[in-house]
């Protein structure tokens, strides 16, 4: 499964990337509103750090509106996706996108016949949003499982980017039932490596290190 990294704050991304954990990174307005940065300035500074694909959103809410700035977005770095809301209009805009060649992450996604819709628009990408429908008492897991199954059937090359996820086993998850790509935010995916039991069993380890009176360096 691949990492992307949920966050405009290049530092964030810097650090994960360092580590190998980085094979795209997702931003939206709300992200970019808390870097504080431009977002043509920022979303430059990502896709010359990262390989990966950089998903930069439009904000217009007409179809024709998104084209052009998508259009404009993906003119950024060729690692660009622009991502569109899907509505009608940003399938439409995804279609087309799409037949110019850039790559498409169709976000906002909340039930599986939106994201049978996006794929039959030629999205590169569907987010599903995981965390907020468990905010409204249903069961986003069950989502990407549903994409996943559909995508299957009908040999789909649409990758199921998993978003909205807030916790580990969100991300556990979403790797057992086989979602293409999970976007995260760093502490998520720095939370990964943590277990009470590894830190019991390295505590453990220097005590008894400490009492061989030895050191390595």
């Amino acid at each position: 499964m691949k990492f992307f990294v949920d966050t405009a704050e290049i530092n964030e991304i810097a650090e994960l990337n360092d580590l190998g954990m980085v094979d795209g990174v997702t931003t939206n307005p709300s992200l970019i509103m808390k870097s504080g940065r431009d977002i043509l300035e920022v979303t430059k500074e990502i896709s010359e750090l990262v390989d990966g694909p950089v998903s930069a959103e439009v904000v217009a809410l007409e179809a024709d509106a998104m084209i052009a700035e998508g259009r404009k977005l993906a003119a950024i770095a060729d690692n660009i996706a622009v991502k569109v809301p899907l509505t009608w209009a940003g399938l439409k805009a995804c279609n087309v996108l799409s037949n110019d060649g850039f790559m498409v992450n169709v976000t906002l996604c909340f039930s599986a016949n939106q994201a049978l819709l996006a794929a039959k628009a030629g999205a590169t990408f569907i987010s599903p949003f995981i965390g907020r429908l468990d905010d409204i008492n249903l069961d986003g897991l069950e989502l990407i499982a549903d994409i996943r199954t559909i995508y299957d059937n009908y040999g789909y090359d649409t990758q199921i980017l998993a978003a909205s996820i807030r916790t580990v086993n969100h991300a556990f998850e979403c790797a057992r039932i086989g979602s293409d790509v999970m976007t995260a935010p760093p502490k998520v995916i720095k939370a990964m490596a943590s277990h009470p039991l590894t830190d019991k069993g390295l505590a453990d380890f220097m005590a008894d290190w400490e009492k061989t009176g030895q050191k390595i360096l």
